[in-house]
């Protein structure tokens, strides 16, 4: 249960941090999100590493959000969108890359639902591969529900029980 938390430490807040993200950090967007994230340091023969590129600092993953007023005008509509992003993020946190990760909304989030809030910020980690692969296909069991029924457990709807019209 303590991993569920959204510690002050699981936050980025500082603007320094959020420059450093954008600037080095990679990005995933879609039409209603973006995400911009920078890993924890890999290891040291890895291919491709910019020494001149800021390390971010080793340890659980942090989130900083980004909901501007073009977005929604109206405060409660930024909010809600910054609430449902948080919560995501609290729950699939111990499945997290190590690593900062800045979403930044887009003007169609506003008129999305929840759901449709929560999977396209899921579809975003998992098109980064930030969710880890092995527990990537354990996360539907985590306060998700199911896409079907497990064979078995409802019973088949026959013909003859449906009502005519």
């Amino acid at each position: 249960m303590a991993l569920n938390r959204y510690p002050r430490t699981a936050r980025v807040r500082a603007r320094s941090d959020f420059d450093r993200i954008f600037k080095h950090g990679r990005r995933v967007a879609l039409p209603v999100l973006a995400l911009h994230w920078q890993g924890a340091p890999a290891s040291a023969g890895a291919g491709g590493d910019d020494e001149s590129a800021p390390t971010p600092p080793a340890g659980p993953p942090r989130l900083g959000l980004a909901v501007s007023r073009k977005v929604d005008p109206r405060a409660v509509g930024r909010n809600r969108i910054k609430r449902i992003l948080r919560d995501t993020f609290r729950l699939q946190r111990a499945r997290l890359a190590a690593g900062d990760y800045v979403v930044v909304a887009r003007p169609g989030a506003s008129r999305c639902s929840g759901e449709e809030l929560r999977s396209a910020f899921l579809g975003l980690l998992k098109r980064a591969g930030a969710l880890r692969p092995a527990e990537a296909a354990a996360s539907r069991g985590s306060g998700e529900l199911p896409l079907t029924s497990a064979p078995g457990t409802m019973p088949a709807a026959s013909p003859s029980t449906d009502p005519a019209p």
